[in-house]
């Protein structure tokens, strides 16, 4: 709690207070900070390889922005990530496998690059923007809120023992449930659609479910407990984002069946 508070009173004065380029540069440097961890799943412990790793994932976040820009269409990339987050899905249910340093790599452009893309994606919609974003962001802090504490009570059946033995089903339910019920209010607020919004939250909980799981898996496989400590008390950057990850690029592709952001 002495870290989430003051990390949450940052972001709502990043988001209302400062200025749509600050926010994009500051959570460019975030997602490099989670691209040198993301670099301990590869297998590298060189600093040279690792900033390396960091150089390459910052290039292709140039990239996707000057395609998407340039007419690409950002629902192509939405799709893309929600295809890696489908095929991640399947590797969890067959864990434990190996995990090759090149699929590694790979995977961490699809993770990070995605998520960055559709941040961008929601800050810049008119009027709206931060308050999309926050919506997103919030969606997952529901989900986690709502596992947690139904877990804790009710947990009885582990999710995924051989990734993650903490998670229940039971807090499953009740994450998907909070995440709905979260949804629905705050589309309401922003004048999103109700009914669109109260199945949309699920659905984003769950993929933040399996972001979760698939960075523990990574975690598993190089035998790693936290991605990084530089957040106290919440591990590294990844432990803030996995959940983030998959939610965001969902939340833009869901945004952009509204017409909210253009196609």
């Amino acid at each position: 709690m002495l870290t989430a508070v003051p990390l949450l009173a940052g972001l709502l004065l990043l988001l209302f207070a400062a200025p749509v380029w600050l926010v994009i540069a500051a959570s460019a440097v975030l997602i490099a900070l989670g691209a040198w961890e993301w670099s301990a799943f590869v297998g590298w412990r060189s600093p040279w390889a690792r900033g390396g790793y960091v150089a390459g994932v910052a290039l292709v976040m140039a990239g996707g922005d000057w395609l998407v820009q340039a007419g690409i269409g950002l629902p192509v990339v939405l799709w893309i990530a929600l295809l890696w987050w489908v095929a991640a899905f399947l590797w969890i249910l067959r864990y434990p496998t190996p995990v090759p340093p090149v699929i590694a790599a790979i995977a961490g452009l699809l993770v990070l690059v995605p998520a960055w893309l559709s941040m961008i994606a929601l800050l810049k919609v008119p009027q709206h923007g931060p308050q999309l974003l926050l919506l997103a962001l919030c969606i997952v802090f529901a989900a986690d809120i709502g596992a947690y504490f139904v877990g804790h009570r009710f947990g009885r059946l582990k999710l995924a023992p051989r990734v993650s033995p903490g998670k229940t089903w039971e807090g499953l339910v009740g994450g998907l449930l909070f995440a709905g019920l979260v949804a629905a209010a705050g589309g309401a607020v922003v004048g999103l659609p109700i009914a669109f919004m109260a199945p949309i939250g699920p659905g984003i909980a769950a993929l933040s479910v399996v972001g979760d799981l698939t960075e523990s898996m990574f975690k598993r496989s190089v035998g790693l407990k936290d991605s990084g400590q530089l957040i106290p008390g919440h591990g590294g950057v990844l432990d803030r984002l996995d959940s983030v990850a998959p939610a965001l690029p969902v939340f833009a592709l869901a945004m952009s069946w509204l017409g909210v952001i253009p196609g």
